[in-house]
């Protein structure tokens, strides 16, 4: 793709916003993933932009703090030369009460093109999408879902692992609070993987869509194609769900030794912010298996494939 070369739109039409992965086919979501490739090439380049979004105005607003969703959806839509409009809600007027809903209509009078959410309250991104008639990203919305999160993750697992149909992805760690599992769980199977999530008991939900549930790690890992590791979420968490966090650590922590029980080579992901010492040792962050970093560096190119899908592709 030249400099001026606009990335080829997807074949089949897909959904005005990228809420959950409900409604989207299997085919509009890898057409993401081939773009997303295309958009690799454009970061690699010394001058990392293309015209793509000239004229679009994209707000990210934010009501829950963030650094890698935030820095890499305003680094994506600048790369393609949309404009930004960046909204935190610490400096806004939702700290003297004002409703999401006036909030977001607000900032719609200024005339913007698409709104990427971060919100602590399930829901509101789907209340978004209605109020304003425009295209919404989830960037994550309460514990239910964070959809450029699954999709980052599983560009980089086909990276490493070429494919995903019938691979095994084993989720470790507070699976009942993670918006992360919810969305994995609902995206990998989509594309060919069986996702087995595991925790303890009080951090495991009655159920994860087709995902298998399990209180024992050895059977989670067991022959596993790769192993994602989730962080405790105690903002989110009740007192009490947890006897100790030495035993948590005990019984759940990704170590060395227990991450030989998966497939040799088996990459460990992590979606952060990372508690080294905690989810998995600190040395495994830091190993030739972490893809950690490569999950940060692919955020970028994925939500460009986004934005682009949504706000450029739909039109073709």
């Amino acid at each position: 793709m030249t400099a001026t070369q606009e990335p080829t739109p997807a074949t089949a039409q897909p959904p005005r916003s990228l809420l959950d992965f409900q409604g989207w086919s299997r085919g509009q979501l890898e057409s993401i993933l081939e773009t997303a490739k295309m958009m690799q090439e454009v970061l690699a380049r010394p001058v990392k932009k293309v015209p793509a979004l000239t004229g679009f105005t994209v707000a990210t607003v934010f009501f829950e703090a963030s650094t890698r969703t935030r820095l890499s959806f305003e680094l994506a839509a600048r790369r393609m030369s949309a404009d930004v409009l960046s909204f935190a809600a610490s400096t806004s007027s939702v700290s003297k009460g004002e409703t999401y809903k006036d909030t977001l209509l607000t900032l719609d009078a200024m005339g913007l093109d698409a709104y990427v959410i971060r919100v602590d309250a399930a829901g509101v991104c789907h209340q978004a999408e209605k109020w304003l008639g425009k295209p919404i990203i989830n960037a994550g919305d309460g514990w239910r879902a964070h959809p450029t999160q699954a999709l980052l993750d599983a560009f980089t697992l086909l990276e490493k692992l070429g494919t995903l149909e019938g691979k095994k992805v084993a989720i470790v760690g507070d699976i009942q609070h993670s918006r992360v599992a919810r969305s994995n769980a609902e995206l990998l199977p989509m594309l060919g993987a069986k996702v087995v999530a595991c925790g303890p008991a009080t951090l495991l939900p009655g159920s994860l869509l087709a995902a298998e549930l399990t209180t024992d790690l050895r059977q989670a890992l067991s022959e596993a194609d790769a192993v994602m590791a989730l962080r405790l979420q105690n903002e989110r968490m009740d007192k009490g769900l947890l006897p100790s966090l030495p035993e948590y650590i005990s019984g759940y922590q990704i170590t060395e030794g227990r991450l030989g029980w998966a497939k040799p080579d088996a990459p460990l992901l992590h979606p952060g912010p990372m508690n080294r010492d905690v989810e998995l040792e600190g040395s495994l962050a830091d190993s030739p298996r972490s893809l950690v970093e490569r999950q940060v560096a692919n955020g970028q190119a994925v939500r460009m494939a986004v934005l682009y899908h949504l706000l450029v592709g739909k039109k073709s």
